[in-house]
């Protein structure tokens, strides 16, 4: 019978990640490098033209730069050490490193379903609320639901990680996935695990269902505002500022809800890695391609950056 250990006894874990395929690994570092390379660059657009354009300081684009910056901490906390796992030998995390990663990728996840739904809300009050938009999206009360999306995913993330620290494991060390996950780390544990796994899905649940509720609900107000436009131009603006905001909502949760709202399984649990995979390497990298894709004012501020440049 294995002895029992606590999870601090432990030097390092072995992430897992996609040993069973050994033959996709080169492929996927190299096809993992090139996505988040793309995420960089792209994000960092967003967060440099945003800062630097008067014309997009704006709610609209305050947020997205805070998205862009949310999916920059999000795929370095993950990224960088599954690239280095893929290319050497050594798949190795110490037990210090394994519980930051488990931290920051908790709370930057769940900071992003709340700043989806603060995204949803400030569309809908440009689209059903034009009048009064400026006075219900002051930059105060921006700053304040910025600040709240980002403090509930870290409040959230440091309680849950915290109680994942403190089961204990058995002796082998051996993480299936290719980062600290919580229910990859209590598959690890020699005691019951079941009130773990059942405060994983009630927060899953607050954290994934309700905000996806909040959004639809602002779509369904947007929607039934947008019926009512008779201008062929408010029309193709709303659909162009909503319909990347909905694209990106989709690429987020939808993946999510096919990991954390499924009872686990064997083969659900390979399938887990490369969803897991496709919303933290591929959905970072492609935000940026939606929002700025056909969009006229990120068009205006480069072609006004470029200018400025010329001219000094």
């Amino acid at each position: 019978m294995m002895k029992e250990k606590n999870a601090s006894s432990q030097d390092y874990f072995v992430l897992l990640g996609f040993s069973n395929w050994p033959h996709l690994e080169l492929v996927l570092f190299v096809v993992i490098l090139m996505f988040y390379l793309m995420t960089l660059i792209g994000n960092l657009f967003i967060i440099i033209l945003s800062y630097l354009d008067s014309h997009l300081h704006t709610p609209m684009y305050f947020f997205l730069s805070n998205l862009s910056f949310l999916d920059l901490c999000y795929t370095t906390s993950s990224i960088p050490q599954l690239l280095v796992n893929l290319w050497g030998p050594e798949k190795n995390i110490s037990y210090v490193g394994c519980m930051i990663q488990l931290y920051f990728v908790l709370a930057l996840g769940t900071a992003e379903c709340m700043l989806l739904v603060v995204m949803s809300y400030d569309r809908y009050a440009a689209v059903c609320r034009p009048l009064h938009y400026t006075v219900l999206m002051h930059p105060r009360f921006c700053h304040l639901l910025a600040v709240a999306s980002w403090a509930s995913g870290f409040t959230t993330s440091a309680l849950h990680s915290s109680f994942t620290s403190w089961v204990p494991l058995c002796g082998h060390r051996q993480v299936d996935h290719f980062f600290c996950e919580v229910a990859a780390l209590l598959r690890l544990s020699c005691v019951d695990t079941r009130a773990n796994e059942l405060t994983l899905m009630v927060m899953s649940s607050i954290f994934v269902i309700i905000p996806l509720i909040l959004i639809l609900s602002s779509y369904g107000a947007i929607a039934h505002a947008v019926l009512r436009m008779q201008s062929t131009a408010g029309l193709q603006k709303v659909f162009g500022s909503c319909g990347a905001h909905l694209l990106v909502v989709s690429l987020f949760f939808i993946p999510v809800m096919c990991i954390y709202l499924q009872p686990p399984t064997r083969g659900s649990q390979d399938q887990g890695k490369f969803i897991a995979l496709f919303y933290t390497v591929v959905t970072p990298s492609l935000n940026p391609l939606i929002y700025t894709l056909r969009n006229k004012d990120v068009k205006g501020a480069v072609k006004r950056l470029m200018r400025w440049e010329r001219e000094m």
